[in-house]
């Protein structure tokens, strides 16, 4: 079974430079995991984009799901098939 989690609001990325990032790190993992938010770490030598464990586990199952042949095809029809029509399962 495949749950779809349509997203309603868009949430703006944080962006901070490492110095600052480092003196508020427990208060930026705390955004993180507690609303889910996503902050960019900038450095001279490139960036780095902070998110909760929770975002990137189901980041890596949406791609992973993405690149099963049909699979969003089969998504869409399931999320369009009236409950009446779906088939009872007993879990055991």
């Amino acid at each position: 079974m495949y749950a779809i989690m349509y997203v309603k609001e868009v949430t703006v990325m944080q962006n901070t430079n490492i110095t600052s990032a480092r003196a508020e790190l427990f208060k930026l993992a705390s955004s993180c995991i507690k609303y889910n938010n996503v902050i960019n770490i900038n450095t001279k030598d490139g960036n780095v984009i902070m998110l909760s464990e929770e975002d990137y586990n189901s980041l890596l199952e949406t791609l992973y799901l993405a690149g099963i042949p049909g699979m969003y095809e089969s998504i869409i029809e399931g999320a369009s098939t009236p409950l009446e029509e779906c088939e009872k399962l007993e879990w055991k």
